[in-house]
């Protein structure tokens, strides 16, 4: 969510005619994140997020906001895409599509209490069985294929024992696609989550949602929501979560079985996709690199062991 491409108050205010929104108020840049460029957008009709979208096309795009739509009307927390007076909910702006959605309320939170995280795992459950009923699907863009070219792209400028990492977590990396699969968020970070207190606010930031297995979005939101700064589980939050969440999704007895590989994969992903940030940066006006370290050492842990979750 940087700041890649500049929009002005001129040639926004244009391109909200389009809308029923009123008078442009404020225009603001948010810095956090890596990936498209966002802004707070304040009309006289209220607050809004405006995404110009860096890297995805147009074919690609309805399928997040058409999810965010689906999800919205079936009572979970996230943003409602608005539509122009014709309908649409995609336009271009200074060349890049751009799309307007609903602000919701409360901010990110840096550590979360057990009431946040159990929050959070029932979210997700929710989001999970509201996402079976969507028609459309998405191949995860960062799945095996993605995960083998980054990590030849990335190795070479590795330490030896760094390589000697990867190379041992790619070799014993399972299949996971007889897990029960779905709509995933794929990115349900603390960052990624709005609470107002103890009161969950919404999750936002689904352009990187698609189709995989539900359990490896469980364990990008453990990895997250639930380890301590060295990379160690937070064993209370993670009971937590995951608690919530099969309070309202039961897991299989393969998926519990699959759990410590499952975190291991999880791991792997944002360690290869901030390595490879840090290695082949995109220029921005405002950018926030993440530290790759912190999901090496969040790796290391997953591989010196993790007991399989009870059925």
């Amino acid at each position: 969510m940087s700041v890649f491409t500049t929009v002005t108050s001129d040639q926004l205010q244009h391109w909200l005619k389009d809308f029923s929104l009123g008078e442009l108020l404020t225009l603001q840049g948010i810095a956090a994140g890596i990936t498209n460029t966002n802004y707070f957008v304040t009309t006289t009709q209220g607050r809004y997020v405006l995404t110009l979208f860096e890297k995805n096309t147009l074919d690609e795009l309805p399928f997040f906001l058409d999810l965010m739509t689906h999800l919205a009307e079936r009572g979970v927390l996230c943003p409602h895409p608005v539509a122009r007076s014709d309908g649409g909910k995609l336009g271009l702006l200074n060349g890049k599509p751009a799309a307007l959605v609903s602000c919701l309320t409360g901010r990110d939170v840096e550590s979360a209490t057990l009431g946040q995280c159990a929050a959070v795992g029932r979210a997700l459950g929710q989001m999970h069985l509201a996402g079976q009923g969507f028609p459309a699907s998405m191949v995860n863009p960062r799945g095996d294929a993605w995960r083998d070219a980054t990590a030849a792209q990335v190795r070479s400028k590795l330490q030896v024992a760094d390589q000697a990492l990867l190379d041992s977590v790619l070799s014993a990396m399972p299949s996971f696609a007889d897990l029960p699969q779905g709509v995933i968020h794929a990115d349900l970070f603390r960052d990624n989550v709005l609470f107002d207190g103890e009161q969950l606010g919404g999750i936002i930031d689904f352009y990187y949602a698609c189709d995989d297995a539900l359990l490896y979005d469980l364990a990008i939101a453990v990895n997250d929501w639930c380890v301590q700064p060295d990379g160690t589980p937070d064993l209370p939050r993670q009971a937590a979560l995951l608690e919530a969440y099969r309070g309202v999704r039961t897991l299989t007895r393969e998926e519990c079985a699959a759990w410590p590989a499952m975190l291991r994969r999880a791991a792997l992903r944002f360690w290869l996709s901030r390595l490879y940030d840090l290695h082949f940066p995109q220029s921005g006006e405002l950018t926030h690199a993440k530290d790759p370290q912190h999901f090496r050492r969040i790796l290391q842990v997953r591989m010196d062991g993790h007991t399989p979750l009870t059925a």
